[in-house]
């Protein structure tokens, strides 16, 4: 039965556990890399340039256009015009100086009387200073800067010009010089602009060589207020390069149809995208390599932090890599048959099968840890006919169809009827399927969505079908106790349960009775209770040796042990556990239950004949006396030892009532804990509490107080008499 758990074991023994480990992992990681070579594989493409196409070509990657990238943008810069900046505080400045010179011309009028007046003498129109005289006051007041710029006319006019018309001609320069220097006046426009203020000037009131000067003095002091900002430009030139987005050959786009031309620009996207140099390039070999390598890293650390013995961390191991292994080899071969003819045959592919697979034989955390890689790997290796080196969309459908799958199995009536779960399952493929369609919002014909339908119909069906057969070779290789396992030997037509039950009735009713109790128990904690109810089962079973030497056995017959001396006795009721242990072996009963029989009573003591000896005087050592063990090694088995010591000494109370039962279950825990019988399993403190409580609800449902009706009394009564 386990020939290949043998040779495996052997293996690890001779390698060790961490080395076996890593040894299996690695050949995991080599077959899927051997698997998925093919699929990562560029395709050669011999293309001539100007010369038809053979076929037609899809980009395998998304890759940037740089050579068209660079024109984008250089046109892009072309478009930007340059920028040019208004400067306002020009038209202020010249209006101050207009301002400046036409006040300062007036100061002149009012400082210069005429020469030969004196102080408190009114002063005569006639009776002035030289015009040269005033000019030079008046330039005294400017800046050399101005002086050398306005013509030597414009200061003899305004020395000449009376205050009032001054004033009106100050007023009219500086609205006009505003007015202009207002609007924007580039390199180019500055003639025109002094032009527009001369013609304002020209039909103003002013008059004579006052209008002249006006004029003058606005044409020299109008100038260019509109400069080219570098510094604006080049930002403005940089957005817009910013804003300019990268010219791309996507992933599946059509770079050549067959029988097209190939000029030059598709033969540089081609040369692009490398499809040109698919056997030079070495990048989807080493990106494939990264995740088989984080695959098995992954999978290494992910099975040593799990919480259990090595021995189920190693079983577990070599299950999970032999299904992955069976899985990824059904991918490929279906992927092998993909093509024009026959697209999207992923979908056939059985995706529930690992998971549901792996959930019965260890738990959904393995399971759910399969479903993700598979899901992973299925993009590789479906990607025939799609667009990209990923099928997306066929890795989502096995990923949901696994862990559809695991969800399905967690009902108990599931587990039981594999088959009816592939039918839910294939209607919850469909439903995946038709969601994948009506998002890539495409047109398909009644004949694509039957099509559909059948994968998803097969899909599920092969799931449970591939599952119910391989199942038992997993059971019979690996010594896999699984549910469907339990569920066969907890049938009561079961060679050994009827031997127990026409061999030795009363250890068949009282094993059926610590079943009872031990499930309940072991539920409440979070144990396995099947296996405690089919251990309960057999664990009794090397009673069928000797059954008249058991008191469930003993129903009108005196009790043999009376005639025999304590030594005697107590190699007989010893003698069952390693009796049954070795029956069980012969019919090959998984382990687990082997081990209930062999490990039920741990090492304990037996009392009764241990001091029946010390009555008679016998010299005796207290170890004579007690089990061989070994003591329990898991949860279940320490709450079969209990609940078998709990069945037997309630059933031998005379009137059991709550408070008894209770008792009694905590004195027979603490013996057992005084006794460090659950030194070598798991089982806490607070889970022995949880077990008392099980158990003291199950025996008061089972030893409870019956109502004594009169007429029955009075029935018994006449029977008697």
């Amino acid at each position: 039965m386990n020939t290949i758990n043998a040779y495996l074991t052997k293996l690890k023994d001779l390698l060790g556990l961490k080395v076996f480990q890593i040894v299996l992992l690695l050949f995991l990681g080599v077959f899927s890399y051997a698997v998925m070579y093919s699929n990562v594989k560029p395709e050669k493409i011999t293309v001539e340039l100007f010369k038809p196409a053979e076929q037609t070509i899809i980009a395998g990657k998304t890759v940037e256009d740089t050579y068209k990238t660079e024109q984008e943008k250089n046109d892009t810069v072309k478009q930007v015009s340059d920028v040019y900046t208004l400067k306002k505080e020009y038209a202020q400045n010249k209006v101050d100086l207009v301002d400046s010179i036409f006040d300062s011309a007036i100061e002149v009028m009012n400082e210069t009387p005429p020469a030969h007046q004196k102080p408190g003498d009114s002063a005569k129109p006639d009776d002035h200073l030289s015009t040269d005289k005033k000019v030079e006051l008046l330039k005294g007041k400017l800046t050399d800067e101005v002086n050398n710029e306005l013509p030597s006319h414009i200061f003899t006019a305004l020395v000449e010009a009376a205050e009032a018309d001054l004033q009106i001609a100050k007023d009219v320069t500086v609205t006009v010089v505003n007015n202009v220097m207002s609007t924007r006046i580039p390199a180019d426009e500055v003639e025109n602009a002094k032009k527009r203020a001369e013609e304002e000037l020209r039909f103003s009131s002013l008059k004579g060589e006052l209008k002249a000067a006006s004029i003058a003095l606005a044409r020299n002091v109008i100038i260019q207020n509109v400069f080219f900002d570098r510094e604006k430009t080049e930002e403005q030139r940089q957005e817009a390069l910013e804003s300019v987005e990268p010219v791309k050959i996507l992933q599946g786009q059509i770079i050549v149809v067959e029988g097209q031309l190939v000029d030059r620009e598709i033969y540089r996207k081609l040369e692009l995208t490398g499809v040109l140099e698919g056997d030079k390039t070495i990048q989807p070999f080493v990106g494939l390599a990264i995740i088989i390598i984080l695959t098995v890293a992954a999978l290494y650390y992910f099975f040593n932090t799990a919480e259990e013995s090595n021995d189920f961390k190693t079983n577990h191991l070599i299950i999970f890599i032999v299904v992955f292994l069976i899985a990824i080899s059904i991918m490929k071969t279906i992927s092998l048959f993909s093509g024009d003819r026959f697209a999207n045959l992923g979908y056939f592919f059985p995706a529930a099968m690992a998971s549901m697979i792996i959930k019965i034989l260890s738990n959904e955390r393995y399971a759910a840890a399969a479903t993700i890689l598979l899901a992973g790997f299925g993009t590789i290796i479906f990607n025939e006919g799609s667009t990209g080196v990923l099928d997306i969309p066929i890795g989502l459908y096995i990923l949901f169809s696994g862990m559809a799958g695991i969800i399905i199995l967690t009902s108990r009536n599931f587990k039981a009827r594999i088959l009816p779960a592939g039918l839910a399952l294939s209607f919850v493929n469909f439903a995946l399927i038709l969601a994948f369609l009506f998002i890539s919002d495409g047109q398909y014909s009644k004949m694509e969505f039957l099509y559909y339908f059948a994968a998803a119909l097969l899909s599920g069906l092969l799931s449970s079908v591939l599952t119910i057969g391989l199942l038992p070779f997993f059971e019979a290789g690996f010594g896999i106790l699984s549910t469907m396992k339990l569920i066969e030997l907890s049938n009561p037509n079961h060679p050994l349960l009827r031997k127990i039950l026409t061999e030795s009735p009363g250890t068949y009713h009282h094993s059926i009775m610590v079943a009872n109790l031990a499930e309940s128990a072991c539920e409440a904690i979070g144990a396995n209770g099947l296996l405690a109810r089919v251990g309960c089962y057999y664990h009794d079973i090397g009673k069928t040796k000797r059954p008249q030497f058991f008191i469930e056995n003993q129903m009108n017959i005196d009790n043999p042990h009376d005639r025999l001396p304590p030594a005697t006795s107590r190699d007989i009721i010893i003698a069952h556990a390693t009796d049954g242990a070795e029956i069980l072996r012969k019919h090959r009963l998984p382990r687990e239950i082997v081990d209930i029989a062999e490990q039920h009573h741990g090492t304990t003591l037996l009392k009764y004949f241990y001091h029946k000896a010390t009555k008679l005087g016998e010299d005796v050592n207290e170890d004579y006396y007690r089990y061989p063990g070994p003591k329990a090694q898991t949860k279940e088995i320490a709450v079969i030892g209990i609940a078998d010591s709990v069945e037997a000494a309630v059933r031998s109370m005379a009137q059991p009532t709550a408070e008894k039962i209770e008792n009694l279950v905590v004195s027979i825990i603490s013996d057992r804990l005084h006794d460090h019988q659950f030194n070598e399993c798991d089982i806490t403190m607070r889970e022995l509490q949880i077990v008392k409580k099980s158990l003291c609800e199950t025996l008061n449902g089972i030893f409870h107080s019956r109502i004594e009706y009169p007429e029955f009394q009075k029935t018994e009564q006449k029977v008697k008499i």
